[in-house]
């Protein structure tokens, strides 16, 4: 007996999950932030809690450094800077999170683009003392490009300019326009202080000018839940289930997680690359069969037809298929050491499907200090973010990453030894963003001229 249900009202009702992100300067509190919001937030554990303050009082500090429960390697707390992403699970009775703590150097660009690529949400700290900088730009270029939805603009250390409406609010004006004119979507400023607690889980007595809400309520009440109809079906075939029993003789499902979109039964349906067509027969979830099935079930489609299909091919509906193709063109960030040149073999993994492909072209470099083009630069180094044009041996079915993050994105590999070398979002529709923030620059730089 099939079930009928609706996955909108399904997605509202469950307890949602919030993947977010903190990115900011060097020194700016990203793990401070951290640290705060899981100690006042009440999930930090006992006996982590002591370490801490074993750690801190062999430092000389008297009160416990919140930074400490997020910055874990040794060479971490050395020096005092974020290294790696440090991912860090913790609930409260609204929600569920999976933060990520991002580096904030320029050097570890890439690992914020690690931490951000699966986020749904990025909190920007500021140094309220320092205000805008290259870095918070880069930050917000990065939030921009990899399609982050809500974006949070933490202005930090308020207690250190007194807690002044005026700095606060020039900061949130100065950022909420150039992210803006990136295209980022929603953003929202709050000012806090890490070290002391303001506005991060309580709200401060000492800023009774701001009405908004906390970080943690801010976190709680972001609508995350997106209704998964709205966007086409995407069903990348993970494995082929071929049973071959007595009570099952002629079975044959593709199993995998739903992309994006919705799957009934009874829809017509077109698998790529091969293009042939067919209409799905049957739904099964946890072993029992359904009507429908959304993103990001997991679920064993079977067809009516008795089509050749293997892992790596993609299921998708025949009004509105991906367009199959063999000729890419990306935004990339180069995340290897060894530089990304022109001419070189690569393995190109989408989703479940992985081809060979050689890199034709590298047409620019992106300049993050102000988003402007650096033309042909040959390579990309450790860091780099630019445009690539990529040949495949095979099609692939890539939807534009703006439309989809899911389908939009692939790795680059190397062949030879696996190292991931390069995060890749299919289209150019970021390259347009930079143009506009650069023109935007371009702008404010030229009224600066006449401001005597």
């Amino acid at each position: 007996m099939s079930t009928i249900v609706d996955p909108v009202d399904v997605a509202a009702t469950a307890t949602s999950l919030l993947r977010f992100a903190t990115a900011g300067s060097v020194d700016d509190g990203k793990s401070t932030l951290v640290g705060r919001l899981l100690h006042d937030s009440k999930s930090v554990l006992a006996d982590q809690l002591e370490a801490v303050e074993r750690a801190s009082l062999g430092r000389g500090q008297e009160a416990p450094d919140l930074a400490l429960l997020t910055d874990g390697l040794r060479a971490e707390r050395e020096q005092g800077i974020t290294i790696d992403v440090a991912y860090r699970y913790f609930a409260t009775p609204r929600r569920r999170f999976i933060l990520a703590d991002t580096p904030g150097h320029v050097q570890y660009t890439r690992n914020m683009v690690t931490g951000a690529s699966t986020a749904e949400l990025a909190v920007v700290l500021v140094d309220a003392r320092n205000g805008v900088v290259e870095q918070t730009r880069r930050h917000a270029a990065v939030a921009a490009l990899l399609r982050v939805p809500h974006v949070v603009l933490a202005v930090n250390k308020m207690d250190l300019v007194d807690y002044a409406e005026p700095v606060f609010a020039a900061i949130a004006e100065e950022f909420t326009t150039y992210a803006a004119s990136l295209g980022v979507p929603e953003i929202t400023a709050i000012p806090i202080s890490a070290l002391a607690g303001d506005n991060v889980v309580t709200p401060s007595t000492n800023m009774d000018w701001y009405g908004g809400p906390t970080v943690l309520e801010h976190l709680e009440t972001v609508p995350v839940v997106a209704d998964p109809s709205r966007d086409p079906a995407r069903f990348p075939v993970q494995y082929v289930i071929r049973p071959q029993t007595p009570d099952l003789p002629d079975y044959r499902g593709y199993a995998g997680q739903i992309a994006s979109g919705v799957l009934r039964v009874g829809d017509a349906v077109t698998v790529l690359p091969s293009g042939r067509s067919s209409t799905i027969e049957a739904l099964d979830v946890l072993g029992e069969a359904v009507d429908v099935a959304w993103a990001p079930q997991s679920v064993t489609v079977r067809l009516a037809d008795d089509l050749d299909i293997s892992r790596g091919d993609l299921i998708a509906p025949a009004a509105a298929p991906p367009a199959a193709t063999q000729d890419v063109e990306a935004t990339v960030c180069h995340v290897a050491d060894r530089p990304l040149k022109t001419g070189q073999r690569v393995l190109l993994k989408h989703t479940t499907r992985t081809v060979k492909a050689i890199v034709k072209d590298i047409p620019s470099r992106l300049t993050l200090d102000d988003l402007s083009q650096h033309p042909a630069p040959g390579e990309l180094a450790a860091n780099d973010i630019g445009r690539l044009v990529l040949r495949t041996a095979e099609p692939l079915a890539l939807d534009p990453y703006a439309d989809s993050r899911r389908t939009g994105s692939f790795l680059l590999i190397d062949p030879a030894d696996g190292t991931t070398l390069t995060a890749g979002m299919a289209g150019s529709a970021f390259a347009e963003a930079a143009e506009a923030a650069a023109a935007h620059t371009a702008a404010a730089d030229d009224d600066a001229e006449w401001d005597f």
